[in-house]
């Protein structure tokens, strides 16, 4: 989206070329993804602390919405597993209401954003931290499921520890037909594939162990016996409750919403992009996000995003375009509509054996190697993103990962940053007009290279630079070629130590500054300060210059 551009869904883009056979892969491949995302729907709403019909009808909703209103032609929305450790807790907190509230406030974070034009700005968020807290999800669902899939039907507590140490306490009371099940259900879903991929793994587990329950009379929860079904027809309509208090209990609840959906539905755009190669729209995927966040609660969904695994499914199966999504949504109405009252005889258990594929599909673990292998510090952000987040909770995860990444980044660059006294001797150039070698420095000159980004963590090594020249030189000349950037920090001690000079009778000059540099210089009045005659173009130009001042005042 460019500046000043209308507001522009991608369904509305890219019809050169659709054709009938396109419009019947889109078909294929909505059906088989709403196939897929039938359980996964069902399996997060559960997850998340909701009901299996909301999980549903957030990716009916969702889903259409995003495929209607987005900026990428391939994104399938709904619920997805980035989300359940955070909707889980403000569902506990707060109630189903609190969390609808919270998912509204998101999307207009959501909305906001994309109107800002910051869909850009979530690249700057460092593929450590990414990895880190994607990682640390996948096990917080991991852990979670071990409850449905052993049979136990604890009342989980919050934190990783806690459900550690009650799943321990209560080994005992394992149910081997719940195990039974989710054996047989991990089993279909990692074997399956290698057979076909035309029906999806995760329904035929689904029927699978649904009817062998049911035949066999097991004493396994189900989706009847734990929620008494989805009730089918369309839902109903409710605003959630809102006063100023919980406006402000859910503000930071909504912020990390937001944060969630914007990466995981850009990332998933980008992944499509990387497929198909295509190019999506951010501000306008983030609009999207934020319109079907706001709405989809109204009808009693939660929190949704786009679907990587989906919409990679899509592509796969031939999607060319937004109308796949559409389909895939009208799959899952259908399926509401007409056999709502089947889904009763679902096992838990299948469900927990789905989400557990997923986390383990969902981990980064081969990054722990690589980064590894890579710079220890990157490797210490996704460590400490990835246990902060599985030990204490998703926003202290992210929060102290991007810290530590910030403060490690600046860090680096202060390191590239070098201020050197410079004589013939020293200068690495080694020939041509920009070395010094072979020069002549008059008497009473004194040369300073700055070398890297002069900003508020490189700001001191320019003091300490000339307090180490010794004497008290006539002329100095900074070489700022190297320079690309001066930041307020920057410009402030390059002030002093201009003042300073100036002071002691010190002429300054200045050669090849770059344009950003010299814009701070010129709208802070240091180059006039300095004196616009005084900037040279070359050192050639700056030893003539200083040559020059030097016999006018002898």
């Amino acid at each position: 989206m460019t500046p000043g551009s209308a507001f522009v869904p991608m369904i509305r883009k890219g019809w050169n070329g659709y054709g009938r056979d396109d419009f019947f892969k889109d078909l294929g491949a909505g059906v088989t993804v709403g196939l897929l995302a039938l359980p996964l729907a069902i399996g997060f709403g559960i997850a998340s602390g909701a009901s299996p019909a909301q999980g549903l009808w957030t990716a009916i909703i969702a889903g259409l919405l995003i495929s209607v209103l987005g900026g990428s032609r391939f994104q399938i929305g709904g619920p997805t597993g980035a989300f359940v450790p955070v909707l889980a807790g403000v569902v506990a907190a707060y109630g189903y209401s609190g969390l609808a509230l919270a998912t509204m406030m998101a999307g207009i974070l959501l909305i906001l954003m994309g109107v800002l034009r910051m869909g850009a700005l979530l690249k700057f968020v460092p593929y450590p931290v990414v990895a880190g807290f994607t990682s640390g999800i996948a096990v917080i669902i991991f852990t979670a499921q071990l409850n449905e899939a052993l049979g136990l039907g604890l009342t989980m507590p919050q934190h990783i520890p806690q459900q550690v140490m009650a799943l321990a306490a209560h080994l005992r009371a394992v149910s081997w037909q719940a195990v039974a099940v989710t054996a047989m259900t991990l089993a279909i879903v990692l074997v399956w594939p290698r057979l076909t991929h035309k029906v999806p793994a995760a329904i035929v587990a689904v029927v699978a162990t649904s009817l062998l329950v049911q035949w066999l009379g097991w004493n396994v929860e189900t989706i009847g016996t734990r929620f008494g079904g989805i009730p089918a027809g369309l839902p109903g309509w409710h605003f959630p409750e809102m006063s100023l208090d919980r406006l402000r209990a859910l503000i930071g609840v909504a912020a990390t919403i937001a944060a969630l959906g914007a990466i995981e539905s850009l990332l998933s755009a980008t992944v499509a992009d990387g497929m198909t190669d295509t190019r999506h729209d951010s501000n306008q995927e983030l609009i999207g996000q934020g319109i079907a966040n706001l709405v989809t609660p109204l009808f009693g969904g939660i929190a949704a995003t786009g679907a990587i695994a989906r919409t990679a499914a899509s592509i796969r199966h031939g999607a060319k375009g937004p109308i796949a999504g559409i389909v895939h949504a009208i799959v899952l109405l259908l399926i509401v509509l007409i056999a709502a009252p089947l889904a009763r005889y679902i096992p838990l258990a299948t469900l927990s054996a789905i989400l557990i594929v997923v986390a383990l599909r969902m981990a980064e673990w081969h990054t722990f190697v690589e980064l590894w292998h890579g710079p220890r510090t990157d490797f210490a952000v996704m460590i400490t993103a990835f246990a902060l987040t599985v030990v204490l909770d998703l926003t202290a995860g992210v929060g102290c990962g991007m810290i530590m990444a910030v403060v490690l980044f600046i860090r680096r660059m202060e390191e590239l940053t070098h201020v050197r006294l410079l004589t013939p001797e020293s200068d690495t150039e080694m020939e041509g007009g920009l070395s010094l070698r072979g020069k002549f420095i008059p008497s009473g000159v004194v040369l300073f290279r700055i070398n890297g980004p002069l900003f508020f963590a490189a700001a001191d090594k320019l003091e300490v630079a000339l307090r180490g020249s010794g004497g008290r030189p006539r002329i100095v000349v900074f070489r700022m070629r190297l320079v690309p950037l001066m930041d307020a920090s920057g410009l402030h001690a390059f002030e002093i130590a201009v003042e300073k000079m100036q002071r002691d009778g010190v002429r300054v000059l200045l050669t090849a500054v770059q344009a950003q540099p010299m814009k701070v210089m010129h709208e802070s009045g240091l180059a006039d300060r300095i004196g616009l005659d005084n900037f040279c173009a070359s050192i050639d130009q700056a030893l003539a210059r200083a040559q020059q001042i030097l016999t006018a005042e002898s």
